[in-house]
């Protein structure tokens, strides 16, 4: 009778290098961010590696160059807005799962979005400057990670307004333009606001820009 190979065990050493190098790799992204904080979103690889009490070679080594390390805190960026977004939505009220988020005024919905994004920039301007100005890397504009920072919350609100016009018997094809243009909507003016050494508080702002934004969404989901 033929025999079966038993089937191969992942090598424990393989697997233990596997984990030893994720969370090498997480330590190094940490000591990046820490030193983007405190040395300014125009930081060097010397002082990346400094912080992190390595060389340059190692960071390398674990990250590939300075576009790794550049898109791995890009994506560590990328959680915590998602985090800071899930959070403000959960604490306004706001429930991505029920069918329709606008039974009554916007506002709330869309105050939730904006204090969430400008929640980030304000706690951590450094590292919000070093992701959108690239100072590490030279890419092209169809190249840009940043726009995968603000496309995972724009898929979340097309979710949102595709619910909102399923309810009213209206045509979702809408949705995914009005969530992309919100969100370069409030990236614009967030950026404005932190380059603005008179800045207002970002509870001025975030009640300016939610009740601009909640007129016109009231007006096409015909709320009034």
């Amino acid at each position: 009778m033929p025999t079966t190979e038993p089937a191969t065990r992942p090598d424990g050493r393989d697997t233990r290098w596997t984990a030893h190098r994720a969370e090498r790799r997480r330590e190094l992204v940490e000591a990046a961010l820490r030193a983007i904080r405190a040395h300014g979103a125009t930081v060097g690889m010397d002082e990346i590696a400094a912080e992190a009490g390595t060389s340059k070679t190692v960071i390398y080594r674990h990250l590939g160059d300075r576009l790794g390390l550049y898109l791995a805190v890009c994506e560590a960026v990328d959680g915590i807005i998602l985090a800071d977004f899930a959070k403000a939505m959960s604490a306004s009220g706001v429930h991505i799962g029920t069918d329709d988020l606008f039974e009554g005024d916007p506002y709330d919905v869309l105050a939730a979005v904006i204090g969430s994004y400008l929640s980030l920039v304000e706690r951590d301007p450094e590292v919000y400057r070093f992701v959108t100005r690239r100072p590490l890397v030279d890419l092209p504009p169809e190249t840009d990670p940043v726009i995968g920072l603000t496309d995972a919350i724009a898929e979340s609100l097309t979710e949102i307004f595709r619910k909102a016009l399923l309810a009213r018997d209206e045509d979702t094809s809408a949705a995914a333009s009005w969530a992309h243009g919100l969100v370069g909507f409030v990236r614009e003016a967030a950026d404005r606001w932190l380059a603005d050494p008179e800045r207002e508080p970002r509870d001025e702002v975030v009640r300016h820009l939610a009740r601009f934004a909640s007129v016109g969404l009231s007006g096409v989901l015909d709320l009034h």
